[in-house]
């Protein structure tokens, strides 16, 4: 028995008047997500428990059938975790974003102009220099999103601060929204300063000749410390892996001890490698049970407000991840069973997270037809398969074979 479960991160949306009141998945061309809604049987997930924030590191949690009311401490430790940094219980780990802050003191790019990692590196590379010390540590990660270590035991404890995405905060204000709360100071200190340090660095002097937008500034956001999971396979009996190009994903990949996957082509961006992606699942599921591909580019369009992009993001989406890999199960001889969904929706009208159910669709094995027309949010809503709590959808996905 084969399962994958493919995510489309951020794919649902609200009606846009723009697309007639329909949603991207509505519009987009979405045959294979449709012949799962079609044959299979759709319905809706929260993933985002009550008073939790609608974030893709909780949603993953639920997802990969664990409950992130038990779980979850934070994104900044799941990075950890991917780049093998390995956290003391007392550490405290800070997703570090590289933006660019305006003149006027407004944050107009939560990522930099999707910075790549060449420059990114140097820019981490010279703020660690400048900014750590025996306490604290930044690590270069991917394109605008790096981390900072913190030791905790000292005068800096930051279990009661509280920090702001900055891809909720486009355009408004930075001194709006800082930090705030016990030793939030400190935290921004370390990003006023890094603003003296970057605005003039010969990288973003360069950038800013180009026309792109420079770094010129980190943002801390997504604290945590090492969280305490049970292993995947100790808990579904199954041999698994993990595709996708963000860190988070592949820290709470291997934090599960599921086997992570890297594709040279994967971005985290719209230039993504579909096609490498699938190519690479497939191969895994030769000699493996589980196979799970993650697609950011969907929620990248949506905290961009690029509509086009988004719909072509699930389009390619459809294609070349769930077509590819759902044609080459259905004819193979084992059997299998396959779930799609996005993780949140990420509304081009408000560019950021939203926390109501989602949509998904599975199919194969014993999977009872329930004849919808389509893959989408409107036609999930006509469904009574409903998971309030989302961290029991897989293990229904893996263990309820005989319904």
């Amino acid at each position: 028995m084969k399962f994958a479960v493919l995510v489309g991160d951020g794919m649902a949306d609200h009606p846009i008047e723009e697309l007639g009141g329909q949603t991207p998945l509505e519009v987009a061309r979405t045959p294979n997500m449709d012949y799962i809604a079609q044959y299979g049987r759709m319905g809706r997930i929260r993933t985002i428990p009550a008073k939790m924030p609608p974030a893709s590191d909780v949603a993953h949690v639920s997802i990969f059938g664990f409950d992130p009311q038990q779980y979850y401490t934070g994104r900044g430790p799941l990075e950890a975790a991917n780049l093998g940094i390995n956290l003391a219980e007392d550490d405290v780990a800070f997703r570090c974003n590289l933006i660019t802050v305006s003149e006027d003191d407004r944050l107009i790019d939560y990522s930099a102009g999707h910075i790549n990692s060449k420059e990114a590196t140097v820019l981490i590379n010279f703020i660690d220099q400048n900014l750590g010390i025996n306490k604290i540590r930044f690590y270069p990660g991917v394109s605008y999103r790096h981390l900072m270590i913190v030791k905790r035991g000292a005068e800096e404890h930051f279990q009661n601060v509280k920090c702001r995405p900055p891809h909720d905060i486009s355009g408004q204000k930075i001194t709006d929204n800082l930090p705030k709360g016990e030793n939030a100071d400190f935290l921004i200190n370390l990003m006023r300063e890094s603003y003296q340090l970057l605005q003039h660095h010969e990288i973003n002097l360069v950038r800013i000749d180009l026309k792109e937008n420079p770094a010129n500034m980190i943002w801390l956001w997504g604290q945590g410390q090492k969280p305490q999971m049970p292993n995947f396979r100790e808990k579904f009996g199954l041999r698994g892996a993990v595709i996708s190009a963000v860190d988070l994903i592949k820290g709470l990949g291997k934090i599960l001890g599921l086997e992570v996957i890297n594709v040279p082509g994967a971005t985290g961006y719209y230039d993504t490698d579909y096609e490498g992606k699938a190519k690479a699942a497939l191969q895994f599921l030769e000699k493996g049970d589980f196979i799970f591909v993650h697609v950011e580019a969907p929620d990248e369009a949506g905290h961009n407000g690029h509509l086009r992009e988004k719909i072509t993001a699930i389009e390619r989406f459809d294609q070349l991840v769930v077509g590819k890999i759902l044609n080459t199960l259905k004819a193979n001889a084992e059997d299998f069973r396959i779930l799609v969904l996005p993780d949140h929706a990420t509304p081009i009208a408000v560019r950021t997270h939203t926390d109501e159910p989602v949509c998904f669709g599975i199919l194969g094995k014993n999977i009872v037809r329930s004849d919808f027309l389509r893959y989408s949010e409107k036609e999930a809503e006509k469904s009574d398969f409903v998971f309030e709590k989302g961290h029991e959808l897989l293990p229904y996905l893996i263990k309820n074979l005989n319904v």
